[in-house]
Parts: structure tokens; sequence; C-alpha cells
């Protein structure tokens, strides 16, 4: 099943607060090689860190690292960002209660 992804450049558009979405992220690993990659995060408006600093317009892994648009300053910037695809054979992003139970159950058969 292939699916289109629609990259935004993260300096021209950002997403709504508090999706989820998948960030192209470049900076250097500790040995000095450049690096570009895609890693799942949140887009939030407005986010305060575990020590209390308060970061706007940003994207936060899972791991609570924060990342800023290309062209402000971070040691990782994200270069573009990407709603993730909807769920196979539907147009949603999700599906809740007996309804999920369903679109599983037709997914797979």
């Amino acid at each position: 099943m292939d699916t289109i992804v629609e990259w935004v450049d993260a300096r021209e558009r950002l997403p709504e607060s508090g999706w989820p979405v998948a960030v192209a992220a470049t900076g250097r690993y500790p040995d000095g090689e450049h690096f570009w990659i895609v890693l799942a995060s949140v887009f939030h408006a407005s986010h305060r860190d575990g020590d209390g600093t308060e970061h706007r317009d940003c994207f936060v892994d899972s791991d609570g690292v924060v990342r800023l648009p290309y062209g402000r300053p971070c040691d990782e910037p994200v270069t573009h960002w990407a709603y993730p695809p909807a769920l196979p054979g539907r147009s949603q992003h999700a599906v809740l209660g007996d309804e999920a139970v369903a679109a599983v159950a037709a997914a797979l058969h």
C-alpha cells in the first residue's frame, strides 16, 4: 500500500498545535558527521519543558527533545514537516470505539 506525504517547508508554514507530525531534522552527531533524519514529533505553539523553559512554535519528540524550525537557534532544526498519512483504507488519522474494531477487521480482511 503506497501513500503520498506532503512535506512542508518549516520556514514557510507550521502545523496545527497539538498534532503529531513527521519532521525532517538536520544536525551533527557527536563525532561531527552531518545528518538529516525523519523523526516523529508533536508540534506545540507553546511548550514548557522540564526545567521550566518556555518554547514557542516548536516540535517535541517522545524523549522531550525540543526542535525549532530551520533558521531559529537550535542544534537540530526542523527543515520540513508532514502530517501522518491516513489509516489504511480510510480518510481519517484516527477511529475510535466500535468503529475502530470494524475498521481494523476490514483493513486486515
